[in-house]
Formats: structure tokens, sequence, C-alpha cells
């Protein structure tokens, strides 16, 4: 299931006037691919994501989930498919503090409502496996080093088995080495699990984890470059 977003212009308003966050940006992420969005700060990155996860609607443009134009459904729908077909890896993983690794990961399907609390645990213990925390399934978010948190915040976005990937700045509070595995596993799980992925990073140095590469100035997004193809991951 692919990720489409076309001539996206989205304004906030500022003052007596309005500022341009994205200014007829376009996007295109196939299935089993990742998009690496980079630009300075204010450039209009966190403003692309936020259309991309449909939590702000854009003033003009579409935004399509595999084919289907997310403009056509109501805030119901859209929150249905944030839930069952998206997943969100944010800057911050955001772990409740009394919950284990394990249950960090199983919640999201008793969330959703989904599968038999054996099953979503069972699963919930898979991709922290996957992750490479299997392990560590019953530390709490204080006991795991920021990487390991990070690891497990990517297991929580993939519980739900998304077609999209949506990935804030998973690298901003890591090491060069941890930073590196981290992006790595994500470049390996998007062409393993066939997921659209969009990567914001403003890690220039490992962009050749991602398919493609956008650059955003001033919500303008220069042509997709191609990037270099994820190589083999240890991560």
């Amino acid at each position: 299931m692919s990720l489409s977003l076309e001539d996206i212009t989205l304004t906030y308003p500022d003052g007596e006037g309005r500022l341009t966050a994205l200014d007829t940006v376009s996007l295109d992420v196939p299935a089993g691919t990742m998009t690496a969005v980079v630009g300075p700060s204010g450039s209009g990155k966190s403003s692309l994501l936020a259309v991309a996860a449909t939590l702000v609607t854009p003033d003009t443009g579409r935004v399509l989930v595999g084919g289907t134009e997310t403009a056509a459904l109501t805030a119901a729908e859209r929150a249905e498919l944030r839930r069952r077909r998206m997943g969100i890896v944010f800057q911050q993983p955001n772990l409740l503090a009394s919950l284990t690794a394990l249950e960090q990961v199983e919640l999201m399907a008793r969330l959703d409502g989904r599968g038999r609390s054996g099953e979503a645990r069972d699963r919930a213990r898979e991709l922290l496996d996957t992750v490479g925390l299997a392990g560590l399934t019953h530390r709490r978010p204080h006991q795991l080093s920021g990487g390991q948190r990070q690891r497990v915040g990517i297991a929580r976005a993939l519980m739900n088995s998304p077609a999209v990937l949506l990935v804030d700045e998973p690298t901003s509070a890591l090491d060069h080495e941890r930073g590196a595995a981290v992006l790595d596993l994500l470049g390996r799980l998007t062409r393993e699990w066939g997921t659209a992925t969009v990567l914001v990073t403003h890690d220039r140095a490992r962009l050749s984890v991602a398919d493609r590469v956008v650059e955003l100035v001033d919500g303008r997004a220069g042509g997709q470059q191609e990037s270099g193809q994820c190589g083999p991951s240890g991560a």
C-alpha cells in the first residue's frame, strides 16, 4: 500500500496574515520503500508528517493511502485509518513509566480492541524480538537505554501491521552508533514488512538507508533524489 501527497499547501494564521508551512509539496512513497525528508528547522518537515498522518487537513492538495483519498473519509474513518493502517514513531518514545516493554507494545492491540490477550502478548513478544529486545521484555523505561526505548517505540508502531510508517527524528537523542543502528533497523523493517515509510531526519550521514531523499526549504520540496539502497543490517 503506497502513500501519496499531491500538491499539498498548508498555511497557518500569523497575525493578520497567514504563514505558509507547505507550498505545493508532492511526495510519492511506494510500498516497501523509505523516503527520507531533510531540511533546516522550520522548513515544514513536522507539518509534512502531520498532513501525511491525517492529523492536519491541508488547505489544498490530496493525501492518498493505498489510492484512497483521505479527505473523503469522515473524522472517525480517518482515526480508524491511523489506528489500523499507520504506525508513528515519535522523536521521543513517550513510554509509560509503569509499563514493561512488553506491556507498552501489547497495549496498542488492546486499545484497538483486536485480538485476545494471549495473541496480543505473543505478537508483542515477537516484535520485541524483531527489534533486538528479546531479553528485555520485562524492563521498564528507566531500565532501558535511549536506543532501547526507541526500539520499543518502533515495535509499538508496528503492532497493528501498518501499511504506512511515519518516523520523526528517531535519532535526535542518540549517539552516532545507536542512531545508525536504529536507522538501519528501520530500513530493514521497511523492506521486510513492505511499509511505505517516511523518515524525517537531521542525520545526513545515514541517508543511504533511504531509497529517496527529499529536501524541504521554506515549505518547498526539491525533486525526489534516488539514494543508496539499504544493505544487510545487524541492527
